[in-house]
């Protein structure tokens, strides 16, 4: 019988555990860069569906500014001061939206094709949904805060303002604005009595980052109807 050479088998154990310790090490790392890559991925989808929330929300409250008949002239004429964090909305449907003065067709166009990057390089004071937090309570904003509705009695009172986990904004622009832009009021002077139907466009955003737009179309009877 040949005896067996134990000097030729020394460290040959050792060699085989680590070459199966750094296979798993490269398994448990790569396992670890796909939980992190798909925490990423769920992190990010969420962040989104926020976003897209609370931009839906500020949405929603720029189209009900323009319900009902009161501030007819309010929803046909931009006025600055309609613009101002002071303009809350009023549950009970009395409310002036922030129509936004852009006369020129291509900044029209511009605007709503990316009102968010259109405002920020324009040459407003209060370009961004941060500015319009900084500013005075007074001042022209481009992005009306988004904060629900206020109790009538008490304003100053903003404990029930709906709040969300982003912060909202919105505007609003009117899309014809003379008699020779809008097909829809033919007689002459049917604007300057607030007579027809008139289209708005409709934008919400949220942390200046996401934005959605709708527009509406609402029929008035005339300011003194």
């Amino acid at each position: 019988m040949k005896a067996l050479n134990h000097a030729r088998q020394r460290g040959a154990t050792l060699l085989v555990a680590l070459v199966m310790l750094l296979i798993l090490t490269v398994l448990a790392v790569s396992s670890m860069r796909g939980v992190v890559l798909e925490s990423r991925i769920t992190g990010n989808r969420a962040e989104t569906q926020r976003l897209q929330t609370a931009a839906e929300a500020a949405l929603r409250e720029g189209e009900f500014r323009f319900y009902g008949p009161a501030y007819l002239r309010d929803k046909l004429e931009p006025r600055e001061s309609n613009c101002q964090k002071e303009n809350k909305l009023q549950p009970n449907g009395a409310n002036r939206p922030c129509l936004l003065a852009i006369t020129a067709a291509e900044d029209r166009l511009d605007f709503v094709l990316n009102p968010l990057l259109f405002l920020k390089n324009s040459s407003a004071d209060n370009k961004t949904g941060a500015d319009s937090d900084a500013a005075a309570n007074t001042a022209f904003i481009t992005w009306m805060p988004y904060r629900g509705t206020v109790p009538g009695e008490n304003e100053s009172d903003e404990s029930n303002v709906t709040s969300s986990d982003r912060n909202a904004y919105w505007n609003t622009h009117l899309i014809a604005m003379n008699e020779d832009e809008s097909s829809l009021n033919p007689e002459y002077g049917a604007v300057m009595e607030g007579r027809g139907t008139y289209f708005y466009v409709v934008n919400g955003q949220a942390a200046d980052e996401w934005a959605v737009q709708s527009t509406t179309a609402n029929i008035y009877l005339g300011l003194n109807n």
